[in-house]
């Protein structure tokens, strides 16, 4: 079994964490004077309840299948990425490998923590999983490795069997961003906890339960590298209304919305080869299409200015002559058709 450990920086591994009285005081809450906030209620003017964020993280473990203490709830998925690179790496000195094309976030706090960046491209054309590269490319000094599965912006999941292969020859820590899983037929990798305690797997409230505008993302691992991660975060990074609208949300059932945009998603790669513009559309296991045009800044102008907005992934390593197109609704989706059927390039 790896001693993660040993992978922590040192003065993070000796950090005195900030702690509030409200953490130290086990009784119920009474007269709150000991945060300088106002006192008078207007629903806010307190600081965000531990117990509140604590009956959010139970309510997702709960969903999800794992215990609480697997769990570690971020402002968005990017804190959790951001956290990985101060716990793990030295400034200066540490590196990350990271596959590409992919979610742009892990290379820009790289760069944030100055912390060299070692980029391996995914197999060409099939986007397949580069396992020997991405083991080659790290050295003594690798102390992160990312895996996006779905992968954005190409659509496709990797084998179960691949990430565990990596999970098992990686030194460091390997980070696994499983941001669109609920969309996927592949499995999600969290089985793989209790085998690999070095595997980090994020997902996030945003996609598929429709929360993008709460940014909660989630970060499920050992619960050694949760109370790490707890130390380091700010304190409240989460917010009391954001908390309250999630608990809210998660009373809903989303499985019938997941449902029609997987649907949706395989009529849209079905039809949409039929369009004189399109060259190919590539295999997605994601809420998205990856889509090979003749023109595609052309095609990306011209939904833009019927108001249709998609990404432009056309000068991204391997994604030349792209576009990226959510699935949305049906209404959206049949007006986005219409200008692609109609666009003569």
């Amino acid at each position: 079994m790896k001693d993660i450990s040993k992978l922590v920086r040192a003065n993070i591994a000796a950090l005195q964490p900030y702690s509030t009285a409200r953490d130290e005081y086990k009784g119920s809450l009474g007269i709150l004077l000991d945060a300088n906030e106002n006192p008078y209620d207007n629903g806010i003017n307190r600081y965000p309840s531990t117990s509140l964020k604590e009956q959010l993280r139970r309510k997702v473990a709960e969903l999800k299948g794992i215990a609480p203490e697997r769990l570690f709830l971020g402002n968005g998925s990017d804190e959790a990425i951001d956290l990985c690179y101060r716990v793990f790496c030295e400034p200066g000195r540490d590196n990350a490998v990271i596959m590409a094309p992919s979610y742009g976030m892990y290379s820009v706090c790289a760069d944030i923590n100055n912390i060299e960046r070692r980029m391996v491209l995914l197999e060409p054309e099939t986007f397949a999983l580069p396992v020997e590269k991405l083991l080659s490319a790290a050295d003594d000094a690798t102390r992160l490795m990312f895996i996006c599965s779905p992968n954005n912006p190409t659509g496709n999941a990797f084998a179960v069997s691949d990430i565990e292969r990596l999970a098992a020859a990686f030194e460091g820590i390997l980070v696994v961003d499983e941001a669109y899983i609920d969309f996927s037929a592949e499995k999600s990798v969290v089985s793989l906890l209790d085998k690999y305690p070095n595997l980090i797997v994020l997902q996030t409230l945003s996609k598929a339960y429709g929360m993008a505008g709460l940014r909660i993302g989630l970060a499920i691992t050992s619960p050694y590298i949760v109370s790490i991660f707890k130390q380091v975060k700010y304190p409240y990074n989460i917010g009391t209304d954001t908390i309250s609208l999630a608990l809210k949300c998660l009373e809903g059932d989303v499985s019938p919305q997941v449902a029609q945009i997987k649907a949706e998603r395989d009529r849209l790669l079905e039809v949409l080869p039929q369009a004189r513009c399109i060259q190919k559309i590539y295999p997605s296991d994601a809420n998205f299409l990856l889509i090979k045009v003749n023109d595609p800044r052309g095609l990306y102008n011209a939904l833009l200015q019927q108001g249709v907005i998609v990404r432009d992934r056309s000068t991204v390593a391997l994604c030349e002559g792209c576009l990226r197109i959510t699935v949305g609704t049906p209404a959206e989706n049949e007006k986005m058709e219409k200008i692609i059927y109609s666009y003569e390039s």
